[in-house]
């Protein structure tokens, strides 16, 4: 079949293959140098009815996963229609279908499908936390990418709450994949979606499908029949395995989990059983730094020790640290911070343990549900976290301890380079900065001298939540080589605060001395070199003032040095989605007043110091002009 040469701005590269309504087209956004995927629908194979039904469940669509923006599900970034077709272009995914990998004889061991469902379960928790249901999960529809990934795909089908495009008696799903309620027809909720990811986790566990048959027969099956016990299908699997999954393919819906985050707590907890089970290397228990067989593998251990900590005085005496150059004061006789390192490696883990063990009190666990759990149990001030693990990234990580215990200071260890994971950290986790593999050991010790240092002086500090209010005198400063950002910006913003342009720095500079500037709005392909240098430097004299960076850098390493040289507060991709962009900077005027209200909190984004104090290229001269804003403006030096 021949394609068009041009779909609107894209330009058409080739097939990618057909779906549930059409053609998926390979095409290239030349605006930002962009692959994406178009999956197309040809308005000339429908005819009246049939195509206003095709054409409603394709917008319909485009409505669910426009709203949703998680790394789990894959982002949708505009839609077009013209008198061929209707077109929805979306994020082009590296990888292949589960359903491919399975048709290929594929075979996932217990670790692999513990990460698999747990990824899955966070990326359709998020979706229902947004009052969107898929109701056609299955193989087919779940995209593994070259790192592991999990993305959900094709909510060709998917019900917004708000939507009343599919009512009661309307039967939609896969057969093999449907819930009960699918088949007879009746009211659906997100409860049907944990049902299907049931089905899926026991056809990975056993290699067989827990219904099977024509359609009729499988209607019966899911309406009436158990299926076997994934134990009799897999002896490697927990009994524990079993009593999840009956939970989870209860016939009725009061019996199965009741949200995405109880199905993964308890799937999680059978996979450890069963990796236990079938060897001694698994995602154990949070040990602190003892052997293995001694006491500090007891919870109430740790709390006895962490209790002690208030009547003695010092802990083991170890060997003094050779730090390299820090931008803070640090303090090197701290013998009671608290460390939690999370990696799935135990030879880093154990790297790590001794390392710290002599200066710190150092936790250190494989799995990252045991790890969260401990948070809500004991305070930890610095989190060190690897990003590719079995059951939970490093990034999800990072996001759920960041609401558990946010005076923590988060680093994330990456050995590879995943920009979507990186920009994840950044604006849902916010780390602290990054580190990668192999690190240098005593750059990697002062940086957690510095984030222990960081988190003691943090620890205590108060500060009560912050609203926006109808209005406030600090603005957002656009800087753009065009005004296309600043006209969408302006929009949204309304009359909260105001909103300045500024085409290069040096007009940004004469704004910034002019009016008091809470967020910077930057696109940093207009400024090159001198912008990047000036959103690091204004961090590094302006801790206060938030960086909101719009890129369409490819280049992880860039935007690992955005982080960890100018602590940029967000990074938005090219395409702009207009609701997060609205999110964020009024995440970053909220962020900004809490910083007034306590500006002790400003320590948390510290920046690195060697790229910013040299007095020749782009940061010539910077350095004066921004060394008084802090004091104007914020009333401290």
């Amino acid at each position: 079949m021949e394609h068009p040469k041009t779909i609107g701005k894209y330009e058409i590269q080739g097939e990618l293959g057909t779906g549930g309504m059409g053609v998926v087209l390979k095409g290239w956004d030349p605006a930002i140098a962009r692959g994406v995927a178009i999956k197309s629908i040809n308005k000339k194979l429908h005819r009246g009815d049939e195509l206003e039904g095709v054409l409603n469940r394709f917008r319909q669509e485009a409505k669910a996963v426009g709203r949703l923006v998680h790394p789990g599900i894959v982002q949708i970034y505009d839609y077009l229609e013209n008198d061929q077709g209707a077109y929805i272009v979306m994020e082009l995914v590296n990888g292949k279908t589960l359903a491919h990998h399975i048709a290929e004889g594929d075979r996932y061991d217990i670790h692999e499908v513990g990460q698999i469902i747990v990824q899955l379960l966070d990326g359709i928790g998020y979706a229902h936390s947004q009052k969107v249901i898929h109701r056609d999960l299955k193989p087919s529809n779940i995209l593994i990418n070259k790192d592991g990934r999990i993305k959900i795909n094709d909510f060709g089908i998917a019900h917004v709450e708000s939507s009343t495009l599919t009512q009661v008696g309307d039967m939609l799903g896969t057969p093999h994949y449907m819930s009960p309620e699918q088949f007879l027809g009746i009211d659906i909720d997100s409860l049907t979606d944990l049902f299907a990811i049931a089905v899926i986790a026991y056809e990975l566990l056993t290699g067989k499908r827990p219904f099977n048959g024509n359609m009729a027969t499988v209607m019966q099956q899911v309406m009436n029949v158990d299926p076997p016990k994934p134990t009799e299908l897999n002896e490697n699997l927990s009994p524990l395995i079993d009593a999840v999954i009956h939970k989870a393919l209860s016939k009725k819906k009061e019996q199965r989990y009741q949200s995405a985050r109880q199905f993964s707590d308890a799937f999680s907890e059978a996979i450890r059983a069963s990796l236990h089970k079938e060897s001694p290397r698994t995602p154990g228990p949070i040990t602190q730094n003892k052997s293995a067989n001694g006491e500090g593998n007891s919870m109430l251990n740790f709390a006895r020790m962490l209790n002690a900590d208030a009547t003695q005085s010092s802990v083991i005496q170890g060997e003094p640290l050779t730090l390299t150059e820090s931008p803070i004061s640090l303090d090197t006789s701290i013998r009671k911070a608290r460390i939690l390192v999370v990696d799935d490696d135990e030879r880093i883990l154990s790297a790590l343990k001794s390392m710290f063990r002599q200066r710190y009190h150092v936790f250190v666990t494989t799995d990252g549900n045991k790890a969260l759990d401990f948070l809500r149990r004991y305070q930890m001030h610095v989190i060190i976290s690897d990003q590719r693990m079995p059951i939970m990234l490093g990034v999800d990580l990072l996001r759920q301890s960041r609401e558990i215990s946010p005076r923590s200071v988060r680093i994330l260890l990456t050995g590879y380079s995943d920009l979507a994971s990186i920009v994840g950290s950044i604006n849902d986790g916010e780390v602290y900065r990054f580190i990668n593999k192999p690190w240098d050991d005593q750059a990697l010790q002062t940086l957690v001298s510095e984030a222990v240092t960081i988190a003691l002086e943090l620890a205590d500090t108060k500060s009560d939540p912050v609203g926006l209010p109808d209005k406030m005198s600090a603005g957002i400063l656009v800087i753009d080589n065009d005004e296309e950002i600043f006209r969408v910006a302006r929009e949204l913003i309304g009359g909260l605060c105001p909103v300045y342009y500024a085409a290069d720095t040096d007009s940004a500079l004469e704004l910034l001395h002019q009016h008091e500037v809470a967020v910077v709005l930057a696109d940093v392909e207009a400024g090159e070199a001198k912008l990047t240098s000036l959103l690091k430097l204004l961090k590094q004299e302006n801790p206060q003032i938030l960086a909101v960076v719009v890129t369409k850098a490819a280049d992880s390493e860039t935007v690992i040095n955005m982080i960890n040289q100018a602590q940029v507060f967000r990074i938005l991709s090219r395409p702009l989605s207009v609701g997060l962009l609205k999110s964020q900077l009024h995440a970053a005027l909220q962020r900004y007043l809490t910083y007034k209200v306590t500006p002790n909190l400003t320590k948390m984004v510290r920046v690195d110091p060697p790229t910013l104090t040299h007095t020749s290229g782009p940061s010539s001269g910077l350095m004066i002009k921004l060394k008084n804003l802090r004091k104007k403006w914020f009333g401290t030096d």
